[in-house]
């Protein structure tokens, strides 16, 4: 079976890629664990004609290939207005390729897993779509229309997977839709990731979060708590890993604060230098208020044996709820504060979290991440490879 991925995703040419491309963040790692359920799997993805930065992610697998569109111009408003611009460019390469395939991954949100997600329906091709935003908040016109859209068309040959993690299921209308978790780690990767915690870090604690870096996903209240906990922990640092739209605004908080010896911006790494950080590290703190689905970087965090200190959103609670950290009701400096002075007053708790983090980790690894699409798909789809 041939499975055609069209989405968003942005991609540039890398000459040591199997594919010829790369990209950043999890998509590579979870592509190629998808290409190992098909006989062939083709990314159809928007290119740049250079790496943003020289590096990331081969995009590689089984019998994977990438063939590039054109990357949409500008950002918003202007990408919206300008996207029949760029569907008139590219619009006959889609349509080819839906034609030739057995089947169409859609991942959503974005707009060009729309587009996709759309005329693989029209074209009654069987349509995978997996939702990988927060699917418990809906509040622009587009997140409704997504979630009317699963719920209208999942069952048949058309597979619904909302990411995310609750004890009922995603939809009382539709119960086709089901949940699916992200990762981006092997089952090797985590139990390499593991981190042995027996010293206590209550001299000089490390604290790390790794996230695109926006207001909501709580950076700046992390920056506001140092201030707080410095007469205890005069040592206390913290990794800022990622970038983002606010990251030069976390740099002047933390100048006007006098703490930017404190913090170490580190802006965009490659996945290898943000799990060492992570092991370097003695606590992940994510007071995220955005909207998050199943935040892969809290998985890694946990995979390297840091308690988590989250805020009690989608389905953080689920993740961290058996003991992997400190749920906090509301993201302010205080409240984030007293949550870091608990998790290092008490070594033993602190030991207790840390082990549960990493036997919790292991239950989302990228095979049962593989395992759990396949079996949905050969359910609906029959056999997926013909050497199966």
């Amino acid at each position: 079976m041939k499975l055609l991925v069209i989405s968003y995703k942005v991609c540039w040419p890398q000459s040591s890629s199997p594919s010829g491309f790369a990209t950043d963040g999890g998509f590579s790692f979870q592509m190629r664990a998808l290409s190992q359920l098909f006989d062939l799997t083709v990314l159809l993805l928007p290119c740049f004609g250079k790496g943003k930065n020289g590096g990331g992610n081969p995009l590689s697998g089984n019998n994977l290939s990438v063939i590039p569109l054109a990357s949409p111009r500008g950002r918003g408003l202007l990408r919206k207005l300008m996207l029949p611009v760029w569907l008139s460019f590219n619009c006959l390469k889609l349509l080819r390729e839906v034609l030739r395939a057995d089947a169409v991954h859609a991942p959503i949100p974005g707009d060009i897993g729309t587009i996709g997600m759309l005329l693989a329906f029209a074209f009654r091709r069987p349509l995978f779509v997996r939702y990988c935003g927060n699917w418990f908040m809906q509040t622009t016109m587009a997140e409704q229309f997504w979630k009317w859209f699963m719920e209208t068309v999942a069952g048949g040959k058309n597979i619904c997977l909302a990411t995310g993690s609750h004890p009922e299921p995603p939809s009382e209308q539709n119960p086709a839709i089901k949940w699916i978790f992200a990762t981006t780690l092997t089952e090797r990767e985590i139990e390499s990731c593991s981190t042995n915690r027996e010293e206590f870090p209550h001299e000089s604690p490390r604290l790390i979060i790794v996230c695109r870096q926006e207001k909501e996903k709580g950076t700046g209240v992390v920056i506001e708590s140092l201030p707080i906990l410095l007469s205890e922990f005069p040592d206390i640092a913290f990794d800022v890993v990622g970038d983002g739209s606010a990251l030069y605004n976390f740099q002047q908080l933390a100048m006007s604060l006098k703490i930017s010896d404190k913090i170490v911006f580190h802006g965009q790494v490659d996945h290898e230098k943000v799990i060492r950080l992570m092991q370097e590290a003695d606590l992940f703190c994510f007071p995220t208020v955005s909207s998050e689905g199943f935040p892969k970087a809290v998985v890694e965090a946990m995979a390297c044996g840091l308690p988590v200190i989250t805020t009690n959103i989608s389905s953080l609670p689920q993740l961290i709820g058996s003991g992997c950290g400190v749920l906090i009701d509301k993201a302010t400096p205080l409240i984030m504060a007293n949550a870091i002075r608990q998790c290092l007053m008490d070594k033993e708790k602190y030991q207790r979290m840390s082990k549960q983090a990493m036997i919790t980790a292991k239950q989302y690894s990228l095979e049962k991440w593989r395992d759990a699409i396949g079996r949905e798909l050969s359910a609906t789809w029959g056999q997926l490879r013909s050497n199966a």
